[in-house]
């Protein structure tokens, strides 16, 4: 088992891809003629970017939040200008290593978990002791479908 490790990359939008959009949705059920709808484009730098200057991008690198849909090289869009919220995932900075977890603030112990989403993994406990920073927000997460390889 392998705790998630990132390999981070900064967010480059000098660029635009405008690509075809079916923006009627793709029917998961019965097949439909999608390509009567494909009347507009979307560019994936503007539908997945709101703070180009605050969001970078990470590739996902173990296992410890599959459980989640979160999987070892999922491409992750990370936003640090967002506060996290209790239940968010998050990049974390602990003690020299960043990490991806869920947060949970709890106020009871005057502590902050970090939960991951793998019961092979234990839930990091954050207490004054540790040098701590919560580095950005996961706003998304990126699968690749084909397998490996294609």
């Amino acid at each position: 088992m392998n705790d998630i490790k990132l390999i981070m990359f900064s967010a480059d939008l000098s660029s635009e891809l405008p690509l075809p959009f079916a923006d009627q949705g793709v029917k998961a059920g019965f097949p439909s003629p999608a390509q009567d709808y494909m009347t507009d484009s979307i560019d994936l730098n503007r539908e997945l970017i709101r703070h180009p200057a605050t969001t970078f991008y990470a590739r996902a690198d173990g296992d410890s939040m599959k459980d989640c849909g979160i999987d070892d090289g999922d491409l992750l869009v990370i936003d640090k200008s967002l506060d996290p919220l209790d239940g968010d995932i998050v990049v974390a900075y602990i003690d020299g290593e960043f990490t991806l977890k869920t947060v949970r603030f709890d106020e009871k112990e005057n502590c902050i978990w970090l939960v991951p989403a793998n019961e092979e993994y234990s839930p990091i406990k954050i207490t004054e002791e540790n040098d701590f920073l919560i580095w950005g927000v996961l706003t998304y997460n990126i699968k690749r479908q084909l397998r490996k390889g294609r």
